[in-house]
C-alpha cells in the first residue's frame, strides 16, 4: 500500500525533545564551538557499497572481480537489518526490483545507541531489468515521522530522519525510511569514513569537476582547512571527502553537499570502471579489499550475485535524484528539511512500482 511522506503540521513552532537515553543531545544547531568540534569529530560517511560492486564487476572486470569477490565476501561484516522491523507495517512488495538502503554513520556498530547518527542517506533502486539504477538522497535533516524505538523510550514523533538510528539503529532507520517513502527496503548496506579514503586512494584518486571554488571549514588537513579551486582536479581521499562533507561553504548548504557526494560516488564508479583498475591486479584487490574493510551489510545480501547482475552498468545508468522538498525552515531551534509531501508521494509510488521513466522524469 502506498503512503505519503509525513511532516509536522506547523512545524515551524513545534518543540521536541532532542536527547538519547544518555542525555546526549541530538540537535545540530547547538553554540557555534560545539558545532564546530561537532563537525571536526562526524565525518561523513559516503556510502559505496552499491557503487563499489557495480564497478568492480562492470564489463570485463566480471571474471576478475568475481574471482576476489568470492574470495572475501565470507569475511565482510554482516548486521541484522530487519529482526527488529514489525512486518505488519512495512510496505508490500510489488515488483522485482531491488531497493537497497544505503547508510553513512557515525559508527558501523548496528546496535549503536550512543547518539551516532547516519549523516548519508541513500536510497538504491535497482531496476527490475537491472539496466538501470536510481540512487535518491534524503536529506539528513528531513522533517519525517519516526517510529518508536524497541523498548518504546524513543520515537513516536516527528523528527529529523538521522535521529532514527541514533535511538534505534539500522532497524528503526528501515522502518523509518519505509513509513516515509511507502517503499520496501529489501538489503542495507553501511561503509565508514576510514573505509572511504582507503576506497579512493586505492583507485589513485579521483577526478572531480569542482562547481566552484571554496575552503573547507572543517577539513583533515593539520591546520582544519583546505581549498579548493573551481575546475576539474584529481582529488585523493582525504581531499575528496573534505570536498563531499561540506556545506557551510554553500548558500544552499546540505544539498550542495548532496550534489558533491553524488558526483563522487560517480567519479568513483568510472575510475573503477576503467580499464586500467580492472586490468591491474595489484590494484582491483587493493580496491576490493579496501571495500570489504569497509562496507557491511545485512545477512542476505550477496555482493557478488548483485554485481553480476549488474555488470553491465556504467556512469551513465546510473541517476542521482535528491527526495522532493520545499526547502529547508525551523523546528523550534532546530534547521531541518520539509519534504514536498505531495511531489514525494508520486515519486516514492513510481519507485515502489519501479516505474523508471516515471522517476527519471522526476530527476529532470
Amino acid at each position: 500500500m502506498s503512503r505519503r511522506p509525513q511532516v509536522a503540521e506547523h512545524a515551524s513552532t513545534q518543540e521536541i525533545d532532542r536527547s538519547d537515553p544518555n542525555g546526549t543531545r541530538l540537535d545540530a544547531d547547538q553554540g557555534p564551538a560545539a558545532r564546530t568540534t561537532g563537525r571536526r569529530r562526524r565525518a561523513l560517511r559516503i556510502v559505496l557499497a552499491v557503487v563499489v560492486v557495480f564497478a568492480v564487476l562492470a564489463g570485463g572486470g566480471l571474471l576478475a572481480g568475481g574471482f576476489y569477490l568470492r574470495s572475501i565476501e565470507s569475511d565482510i561484516e554482516r548486521v541484522q537489518a530487519f529482526d527488529a522491523v514489525p512486518e505488519e507495517s512495512r510496505p508490500e512488495k510489488v515488483t522485482t526490483a531491488t531497493n537497497i538502503l544505503i547508510l553513512g554513520s557515525d559508527s558501523r556498530d548496528p546496535d549503536s545507541s550512543s547518539g551516532s547518527r547516519s549523516d548519508t542517506i541513500i536510497l538504491a533502486h535497482l531496476a527490475a531489468d537491472r539496466q538501470s539504477a536510481q540512487l535518491v538522497s534524503i536529506p539528513r535533516d528531513t522533517w519525517v515521522f519516526v517510529p518508536p524505538n524497541r523498548d518504546g523510550s524513543l520515537g513516536g514523533r516527528e523528527a529529523k530522519i538521522n535521529a532514527a538510528y541514533a535511538w534505534g539503529g539500522i532497524p528503526l532507520m528501515v522502518q523509518t525510511v519505509e513509513e516515509f517513502t511507502g517503499v520496501r527496503i529489501d538489503n542495507v548496506a553501511l561503509v565508514d569514513f576510514a573505509g572511504f579514503r582507503a576506497i579512493i586512494d586505492a583507485l589513485g584518486g579521483v577526478e572531480i569537476d569542482v562547481e566552484q571554488a571554496f575552503t573547507s571549514t572543517h577539513s583533515l588537513n593539520p591546520d582544519g582547512r583546505r581549498s579548493f579551486a573551481a575546475g576539474p582536479q584529481t582529488m585523493d581521499g582525504a581531499a575528496a571527502l573534505d570536498y563531499a562533507r561540506e556545506r557551510y561553504a554553500f548558500a544552499d548548504g546540505d544539498f550542495a553537499r548532496i550534489r558533491h557526494q553524488q558526483q563522487v560516488i560517480k567519479a568513483i564508479l568510472e575510475k573503477a570502471a576503467s580499464g586500467g583498475v580492472l586490468t591491474n591486479p595489484a590494484t582491483l584487490n587493493s580496491f576490493i579489499r579496501a571495500t570489504a574493510d569497509a562496507v557491511a551489510v545485512d545477512e542476505t545480501l550477496s555482493l557478488f550475485d548483485t554485481g553480476a547482475e549488474l555488470r553491465h552498468l556504467r556512469g551513465d545508468d546510473l541517476t542521482f535524484v535528491t527526495s522532493p522538498t520545499t526547502g529547508t525552515g525551523r523546528v523550534g531551534d532546530e534547521s531541518v528539511v520539509f519534504a514536498d509531501t505531495e511531489a514525494a508521494a508520486t515519486f516514492y509510488d513510481a519507485v515502489r512500482r519501479d516505474a523508471v521513466t516515471e522517476i527519471l522524469a522526476a530527476a529532470g
